[in-house]
């Protein structure tokens, strides 16, 4: 077969990315990310053979745990959790480079030992001084192991090796201590050596919005202010927060999931489409967006924070967050928030887009919701139409994965009468294989060094910049408004939209 046969193009992009020899490096092993999402995903890889023969996996915690614990602790994992079938031969291959190094973040001697382990696993699995560095741990913890990686050697990329620190949401609680975090990384990293994880971009459904705008010539001419009337974005859970209360309390739901989820589908969303689609072009637009982004003139009107009461979730009575275990009675913390934001630029000037997200609201659902205006004549009787919406383009992110169109149709009849229709993709139902995990794909991209997914330094930054005013303003006026458990928020969040004539939707 000759060279030039596409089969055997490397730049193919229907050929599977391998990864090459390389090793992953999982500080807080033993929390719940890495049981549940990270080692999985490492077996999910390993079993679809996109992980290279030698490849090697180090745990680094307190547990006093030999090789042999972490390897049963990884196993039960994976056996508990992993996507794909579990497979005796793929095991053995993995546990061969599986090790764990006992100590804190603070302890040189521990540091000093994990760097003699990846020189251990350089020479018995072959994997090239190629390691990356997962930080699973509290931001707190952030800038000690990063300064432990750097005083160790650890983050040196030697002989044509590469070293990679892959750092957790959230990136800061405002846009100072990004800046700060920012700066302890990059004296140790370079900006490319740098992959922050929002495992919301390694969603297919996320990815498939580019498709969506950028290989189909029908939806880009009316993406845009002249025919879209608002676009909304939702992140809802039907979930309380269990027993995040010492992470969740103070943060809130705006700074956990709108700065860094629900802003990244609104760069997606609304961006130009970019020269290609590596990273930088990619970044390049998304950073335009965000630059672009106006917040409302009254920040009383046009946001909305609130808190969960007690109420009913799935037939059970449930408490409400000032009754949550480990929650202070006054807490001010959100659960809930709704923000207005305008996009001042030439494409989205005057559209509106509305931000929520909730917990203890009526579903698990996300979604982008980009609603069309009203025709502008209707030859109909008002009664033929009186039920008709407004057309919409909805992407579901999760859990029902796919895109539904929304517009009227001629209901069967003697009569003209109109009725809101769908049609709709699933991905479940068209393609025969199941979309992988976000974080198989994102753990690969770091594998291969492809930061197309991953938000860079300024994206970051602008994100708090969009949302530390708000918060600011928060802060400073009054308490969170509440809403029954069980339902889709506060009464003042679907007054912000009736202001202005619109409504949201239920999911």
């Amino acid at each position: 077969m000759s060279s030039s046969n596409p089969l055997r193009d490397p730049a193919d992009r229907r050929l599977p990315r391998i990864a090459g020899p390389s090793g992953l490096v999982i500080f807080g092993v033993t929390g719940d990310l890495s049981r549940k999402k990270l080692m999985p995903a490492v077996y999910d890889l390993a079993n679809r053979g996109l992980l290279p023969p030698g490849f090697s996996l180090v745990g680094f915690a307190r547990r006093e745990w030999a090789h042999e614990d972490f390897a049963q602790e990884v196993h039960d994992a994976v056996k508990e959790h992993a996507r794909t079938p579990f497979r005796e031969e793929v095991w053995q291959q993995l546990i061969q480079g599986m090790r764990f190094v006992q100590g804190t973040f603070d302890d040189d001697d521990a540091f000093e030992r994990l760097r003699s382990t990846i020189e251990e696993l350089d020479k018995a699995q072959g994997t090239g001084g190629n390691f990356a560095f997962y930080l699973s741990v509290p931001p707190k913890s952030f800038p000690v192991v990063i300064q432990q990686l750097k005083k160790h050697g650890l983050a040196d990329q030697k002989g044509g090796s590469w070293r990679r620190a892959v750092i957790e949401k959230p990136f800061g609680h405002d846009l100072k201590s990004a800046e700060e975090l920012n700066k302890v990384v990059h004296e140790v990293f370079a900006p490319e050596q740098v992959f922050r994880i929002d495992h919301y971009l390694g969603k297919e459904t996320v990815q498939n919005i580019l498709a969506l705008r950028f290989a189909n010539t029908m939806f880009e001419p009316i993406w845009n202010r002249s025919l879209v009337d608002h676009v909304q974005i939702t992140m809802a859970e039907d979930i309380g927060i269990g027993g995040r209360a010492g992470y969740y309390d103070g943060i809130g739901a705006a700074r956990d999931v709108i700065q860094n989820h629900l802003l990244q589908l609104l760069a997606l969303t609304a961006m130009e489409e970019p020269s290609s689609f590596d990273a930088d072009a990619l970044a390049a637009e998304k950073t335009k967006v965000l630059g672009a982004v106006k917040l409302p003139k009254d920040l009383g009107r046009d946001t909305v924070r609130a808190q969960y009461a007690a109420g009913w979730q799935g037939g059970t009575k449930v408490r409400g967050y000032l009754e949550e275990d480990g929650i202070d009675a006054s807490s001010k913390t959100d659960t809930y928030a709704a923000i207005k934001l305008e996009i001042d630029n030439r494409r989205w000037a005057g559209v509106p887009f509305y931000l929520r997200t909730g917990k203890r609201l009526g579903r698990r659902v996300t979604e982008i919701a980009v609603v069309f205006q009203r025709a502008p004549h209707s030859p109909f009787d008002s009664t033929a139409t009186e039920e008709l919406g407004s057309n919409a383009i909805v992407i579901r992110v999760q859990p029902d994965e796919g895109v539904t169109v929304r517009f009227g149709s001629k209901v069967p009849g003697t009569s003209m009468e109109i009725r809101d229709v769908s049609m709709d993709f699933a991905y479940g139902e068209s393609f025969t294989e199941s979309s992988p995990e976000a974080y198989e794909r994102l753990i690969l991209d770091v594998l291969l060094g492809d930061s197309n997914l991953f938000p860079r330094t300024e994206e970051v930054e602008l994100s708090w910049k969009i949302l530390d005013p708000i918060e600011e303003y928060w802060d400073n006026n009054g308490k969170p408004a509440q809403y029954p458990a069980g339902t889709w928020g506060p009464a003042e969040a679907d007054e912000m939209l009736e202001r202005h004539g619109r409504s949201w939707r239920r999911p």
